[in-house]
């Protein structure tokens, strides 16, 4: 299960960013709680999160760019220092009892910016650190760690926010970023793989997209990975009226549903973590997306904490089991050399659609409610995962040549 471990470069990365992301996980949970107990609008939840995540979806394919053509291990330490900066800046602002919520909106949009770059040259920096056969192992690793601090932030958030308000949180996300910068300052990395840069970047960007669109399994997972998060991802930005007016608890019930979401979505990186081959996983991903959506859509029918986040863990179990199978698809069957634009279609599709639903979301719920909204899009997701299981008869064959091409097919159903 840890098997990618063995190699030193990602045991400092993963010890760094465990740390970082216990960090961007408080103050997730304490911004969102912030813009709720400054304005209680559904709306300027919305907002905020589509000020956070627009950026992403416009910026990615030049951050995809970068990815390909720059040194990926300097664009990933870049990136987590002006975060940190960022971080820095709100924190004051807050502690200074001066923040306002269009503050909190420029703030989440510059550091959706820096995440345009950061999510490619981060996810396509793994095959660098393990190479190819321990590749996949990484992604889950990586996932693994994203949801373990995803269990322990939101629990921490919910505390201090309650205690001593939410700029602490803000503070110790700043601090928590020296851990993942030393980690990656202290790797030994050999020579960074040439790329050819003969053609502009502009044809190099049109080149990913072009890959993905002429390449149909590619193109029918990112779809999918498009909708779900459209549709259905979203709920989280709604968590804080859930907790307050549904639940009718405070920050504390705050942070326990969103550690509830947290320990699913943890189970289920361990669960691909535990994979050898890539055999399987077109099924997981239709599966996983229809069981995200019957989940939230239980999910928003209950009126009992208890329940609730208790229904939050299939909730997370299956949105991360379906994004980290579609992650580790997607890398098995992409060429090194398009490996960082493909990344950054992934990016655009899974957190740069995710602004547009959440614009939607904090819209819809101010009409019809939370409860209604979140439901709505279960039913999406649900409705998505079933036509990509229609399709998968016919995306098999093309998807095992792609693995052969990349010498990780070594049977013939393998990509099942």
């Amino acid at each position: 299960m840890v098997r990618s471990l063995r190699h030193r470069n990602f045991q400092l990365f993963f010890s760094g960013q465990m740390i970082s992301l216990i960090g961007t996980w408080m103050q997730n949970v304490a911004q969102a709680w912030l813009v709720y107990r400054l304005t209680g609008s559904s709306l300027l939840l919305g907002v905020v999160g589509f000020a956070g995540q627009i950026p992403v979806f416009l910026l990615a394919p030049i951050g995809g760019l970068a990815a390909d053509r720059w040194n990926r291990h300097r664009i990933v330490i870049g990136t987590q220092i002006v975060s940190m900066i960022l971080a820095c800046f709100l924190a004051i602002l807050t502690l200074l009892h001066i923040v306002t919520v269009w503050e909190i909106v420029v703030l989440a949009a510059l550091l959706g910016a820096v995440n345009a770059f950061d999510i490619p040259a981060r996810q396509s920096f793994l095959i660098d650190m393990v190479g190819r056969e321990d590749l996949m192992n990484a992604i889950a690793l990586n996932s693994s760690m994203f949801n373990g601090a995803r269990v322990i932030g939101p629990a921490i958030a919910g505390l201090l926010v309650a205690w001593i308000g939410e700029g602490w949180c803000f503070f110790a996300n700043a601090v928590s970023y020296i851990a993942v910068i030393i980690g990656l300052l202290l790797m030994k990395l050999g020579p960074m793989r040439a790329v050819s840069k003969q053609a502009t970047p502009i044809e190099h960007i049109a080149e990913g997209f072009r890959f993905v669109r002429r390449t149909a399994p590619i193109m029918a997972i990112m779809l999918l990975i498009g909708l779900v998060s459209l549709v259905a991802v979203p709920y989280s930005v709604l968590m804080p009226i859930f907790a307050d007016r549904v639940l009718h608890g405070g920050a504390r019930a705050l942070g326990v549903l969103m550690g509830a979401s947290g320990v699913g979505a943890l189970l289920g990186a361990l669960t691909l973590a535990m994979r050898r081959g890539v055999h399987g996983l077109g099924r997981w991903i239709a599966f996983s997306a229809i069981a995200f959506g019957a989940s939230l859509v239980l999910f928003s029918f209950s009126r009992w904490f208890v329940l609730s986040a208790i229904l939050l863990v299939p909730v997370g179990y299956a949105v991360m089991l379906q994004m980290s199978s579609s992650n580790t698809m997607i890398q098995a069957m992409v060429p090194d050399e398009l490996r960082g634009r493909a990344m950054a279609v992934y990016t655009m599709m899974f957190m740069g659609m995710a602004p547009m639903g959440a614009l939607f979301a904090g819209v819809l719920a101010g009409s019809i409610g939370a409860p209604w909204t979140v439901a709505i899009g279960g039913i999406g997701a649900m409705v998505g995962g079933f036509l990509f299981w229609r399709q998968l008869p016919k995306l098999r064959f093309e998807a095992r040549e792609l693995l052969v091409a990349q010498g990780l097919a070594g049977e013939p159903e393998q990509a099942k």
